[in-house]
């Protein structure tokens, strides 16, 4: 076990690459010490870099309700009354110890996110103009130095400050951990970049399975990730890479901006070519299948597991339009395979070998064997806008 300390962004992804490698380590194995180790190194620089505004308890608790497909009336047990309830999700009424001990054993909402402060928000957002998910948003020029967050975010989503992207089954793929006020953020940055592309949003139906075929055949390119923003153009489908805000633990997203029209976001969290395609292809899939007006957006860290019927069938529809299901057979792609296996099958589905060496990788809980051939840093250097450090 070889770990360093965490000094830069570069360590810090490189960590979360580790980490993803080891999620599924034996108890008491060295792999499980590392993966230990590197948690806490991880949580320390995020607490000391990548810090953000707590959400309040009101958001924490709304959070874990659209996520869980809870109503009002599923917290009267805990809370309370009808008239208690609406008071609490409003921010009106600060929540006793019982409450939050409620909350916590219940619904599983940390106790950090419970025990902040309650009061009353602000009617202006001012509240919501500290911190660096608004720094964040004012250095890259994606909101204007003075705005408050609430309004920002208002005006991606057509004047509403309570955007439906966390209504039930949206929000279909992220971490409980993960700010929901910062998840917010970097889908109304999202949609204000789709704006400034010059990206005209064609009235065309939903891209077929030979759309998505082509699509993943750019990767046999070198720069097939700079291509992809021209082909999806002419798809009438936007796409915005974008770093994700800090405490987001994001891959990507599908969503559904002004007059329908769709938009894959991208945060290149993993800079390697086989987890940028297979991202790609799982947005596309969402927004083939699953994107409509009532779920308009879902949000995805793919290093979870896919808990429920949409992330199967987006899996399941990017798996295959990288490499046809009949091709992999095919290559009798086994545990012992050699990179010269990987080259082949990947020449056959006409698509760059890292998406086989990726597949293979995942299917065998294997991330050291082809590592040199998933392509690491080899993304992030073809958008010019994208931050290198």
């Amino acid at each position: 076990m070889n770990i360093r300390p965490i000094r830069s962004e570069i360590d810090y992804d490189t960590a979360l690459a580790r980490v993803a490698a080891l999620m599924d380590a034996a108890p008491e194995s060295p792999d499980a010490d590392e993966l230990d180790v590197l948690t806490t190194l991880i949580e320390r620089y995020e607490a000391d870099h990548h810090r953000i505004d707590a959400p309040s308890p009101a958001e924490a608790i709304r959070f874990r309700m659209e996520q869980g497909g809870l109503k009002p009336k599923d917290l009267e047990p805990i809370l309370g009354g009808r008239s208690r309830v609406s008071e609490i999700l409003h921010g009106l009424r600060p929540l006793t110890m019982d409450m939050v001990r409620g909350l916590n054993r219940h619904l599983g909402i940390p106790l950090e996110s419970l025990i902040a402060s309650s009061a009353p928000p602000s009617r202006t957002g001012s509240g919501r103009r500290s911190g660096k998910t608004v720094r964040w948003l004012v250095e890259r020029g994606l909101m204007r130095d003075g705005d408050a967050l609430d309004q920002f975010i208002a005006r991606a989503f057509g004047g509403s400050a309570s955007p439906v992207l966390f209504r039930r089954g949206a929000a279909s793929r992220t971490n409980p951990q993960s700010d929901p006020l910062a998840l917010q953020a970097w889908c109304a940055a999202v949609i204000h970049q789709a704006g400034r592309t010059g990206w005209a949003p064609l009235t065309a139906p939903r891209p077929t399975e030979r759309n998505l075929r082509e699509i993943a055949r750019l990767s046999r390119h070198d720069d097939g990730p700079a291509r992809v923003g021209t082909a999806l153009a002419g798809l009438g489908i936007a796409l915005v890479v974008l770093p994700h805000l800090p405490a987001t633990r994001l891959d990507g997203a599908a969503l559904l901006g002004p007059a329908e029209a769709p938009i894959v976001g991208l945060t290149l969290r993993y800079d390697r070519i086989d987890n940028f395609w297979f991202t790609l292809m799982h947005e596309l899939a969402h927004i083939r299948l699953h994107l409509s007006p009532n779920r308009r957006m879902i949000l995805d860290d793919l290093s979870l597991p896919d808990a429920d019927a949409i992330e199967r069938e987006a899996d399941e529809l990017a798996t295959n339009s990288l490499i046809p299901p009949d091709i992999w057979t095919a290559g009798k792609i086994g545990p012992t395979a050699k990179a010269r296996d990987m080259i082949a099958i990947a020449a056959a589905a006409g698509v760059h070998p890292a998406i086989a060496a990726g597949r293979w990788q995942r299917q065998h809980g294997d991330y050291r064997t082809f590592s040199k051939l998933v392509g690491r840093g080899e993304v992030r250097r073809q958008f010019a806008d994208f931050p290198m450090r």
